[in-house]
């Protein structure tokens, strides 16, 4: 979290402070991170009251049941809570939790609050029920506790309802309507109040960019893929980049609480985009890509999982476009290996890599130490046999190789031009 202090409009200067928490995220273990650290660090001797300045979408059911545990604390001991909407804001989906569990809610014009069912991914009609059962109680008894109109509290959940600033008050689910926080404040008389401010630290931050699971998923599906292909170019740096995002990956599906169904499907794809290396014709490819795929989709499903579910779905539009695109650039690295694989099946007695020795290529450019050359192509590494530079464009033979990289040497003939 980073503390900002914010001074007060009033000359006099009471001891205690308001602290406001800006949450203007999704729900997830970042933003959860946030507030639970905030508050379990509050005392009564120096906070009046704290604010939650919220604009959420709404996010994972499990961070905010977190937080609204933390808020609970925090009220035992003396502190005032409070959620405040800001103008052209929302307390929508698990927001609308969080800001129940507070002490007193406050939206301004043009601000809603709800729809608030929860969404179960890849689950059964009857895990959608039990879920939505669950939290349809679980907001009543927060209304209840904090003397709001339960009745329209469980249409939030059980009909998917949301309330305008003006319904919201008109029906006792939030207790006024003010254009600034100011305004808010001042009616519970703690506008003179000196203000701290909270944002996300880059480690929050670092934690919700984590904790969506379709990141997660292509995140694994890429390190897999890069190191599939540095099997075939023989590039350290694909391969470092490979387990950077594996790990990456991995840290992610701890955060969200990964589906059991999800993470085999995913790595059962990752598994056959590892095989491509040994089959060549594309296809492992193709289809480890297509079941990864199906499995970061199940990621966030709460079958086989401690995860009670999203509000709203953590899956968009876009990831859903974003999926085909990668099925296509899936489809044409597999034609891009089948040729690669072809390249070497057809020359002769020799297999593998063998097969270039008394090749003849050119150099795409200057090759000292290391260096490119064009063979039927395809390019490969390459160095010189000798200690002479081979310049870019010059007719090389393939002498030898040296694990995936081509020992090449001159060709004492006119320079092919390399346009």
């Amino acid at each position: 979290m980073i503390l900002m202090g914010i001074s007060s409009n009033s000359q006099a200067q009471p001891q205690k402070n308001v602290v406001v928490i800006y949450l203007d995220e999704a729900i997830d273990a970042g933003s959860s991170a946030m507030i639970t650290s905030t508050l379990s660090s509050l005392s009564n001797s120096t906070t009046a009251a704290v604010v939650i300045d919220m604009n959420t979408p709404g996010g994972e059911l499990e961070d905010m049941i977190q937080m609204v545990s933390a808020i609970t604390s925090v009220e035992t001991r003396g502190i005032i809570t409070i959620t405040y909407v800001p103008q052209n804001a929302m307390a929508a989906s698990a927001g609308s939790y969080v800001a129940m569990a507070t002490d007193y809610i406050f939206m301004a014009n043009g601000t809603y609050i709800g729809p608030s069912t929860p969404i179960v991914v890849g689950g059964t009609s009857l895990e959608e029920q039990h879920v939505k059962s669950a939290m349809e109680q679980y907001m009543v008894s927060l209304a209840a506790e904090h003397g709001r109109n339960t009745t329209a509290a469980y249409s939030m959940v059980s009909n998917n309802t949301a309330y305008n600033d003006t319904t919201a008050y008109k029906i006792h689910i939030i207790n006024g309507v003010y254009s600034s926080l100011t305004e808010a404040l001042a009616s519970l008389s703690l506008s003179s109040y000196p203000r701290i401010a909270v944002y996300p630290s880059a480690y929050d931050n670092f934690l919700s960019f984590l904790s969506n699971a379709y990141v997660d998923g292509i995140f694994i599906l890429l390190g897999f893929v890069a190191i599939m292909l540095d099997i075939y170019h023989g590039s350290v740096i694909l391969t470092v980049i490979g387990i950077t995002l594996l790990i990456l990956g991995f840290l992610g599906l701890q955060l969200i609480s990964a589906s059991l169904v999800g993470v085999l499907l995913l790595i059962f794809g990752s598994v056959l985009i590892i095989l491509e290396a040994k089959m060549g014709h594309g296809f492992a490819l193709l289809s480890g890509v297509v079941v990864g795929l199906i499995g970061t989709f199940l990621l966030a499903s709460p079958y086989y999982s401690s995860n009670p579910g999203y509000s709203p779905s953590p899956f968009t539009t876009f990831d859903i476009l974003t999926s085909i695109l990668i099925v296509i650039v899936a489809g044409f690295l597999a034609f891009y290996i089948r040729r690669i694989v072809r390249a070497f099946k057809y020359r002769g007695k020799w297999t593998g890599a063998e097969s270039l020795i008394g090749k003849f290529g050119y150099a795409v450019g200057s090759i000292d130490d290391r260096g490119w050359v064009s063979v039927d192509g395809i390019e490969w590494q390459a160095r010189s046999s000798t200690s002479s530079s081979i310049p870019a464009g010059s007719k090389v033979k393939i002498v030898g190789r040296e694990g995936l990289i081509l020992v090449v040497e001159k060709v004492e003939e006119e320079q092919v031009k390399i346009k």
